[in-house]
């Protein structure tokens, strides 16, 4: 498992800043409706970092525990799963009621760094 991890590490890095790099352009295009309107932008962009570093965080925590006890492993992941899910709704939640931010600026901010995720843990030069 060692050949692979600096492979992970590269690749994990190459995808964190494809999607911290998406997540600014798409900020500076929402510019042209408002300053908040590219504050939620940066902020769905942001919510999405976030759950890919705690899927990172995740992974690793699963490859370490699969060396003596791969349904501990399994265990991970799935909690790991939900806690993604929960934290997605509770910063889009957040930041709809409590920072009233534009949700369709934040979705879109959201949205594309997520497919920025999907394009970039799929590309062949990562």
């Amino acid at each position: 498992m060692k050949i692979a991890e600096p492979e992970l590490a590269a690749k994990a890095h190459w995808v964190i800043s494809t999607q911290l790099i998406i997540s600014v352009f798409t900020a500076a295009a929402f510019l042209v409706k408002g300053a908040w309107e590219s504050v939620a932008a940066l902020y769905g962009g942001l919510a999405s970092l976030c759950i890919t570093i705690l899927l990172l965080w995740g992974i690793k925590r699963a490859t370490e525990a699969a060396k003596d006890n791969p349904g501990k492993s399994m265990r991970i992941l799935y909690a790991g799963a939900a806690q993604r899910f929960l934290l997605v709704l509770g910063l889009l939640a957040m930041g709809i009621a409590l920072f009233k931010l534009d949700p369709i600026a934040m979705c879109t901010g959201f949205a594309l760094a997520q497919l920025s995720y999907l394009f970039g843990s799929r590309s062949k030069g990562a």
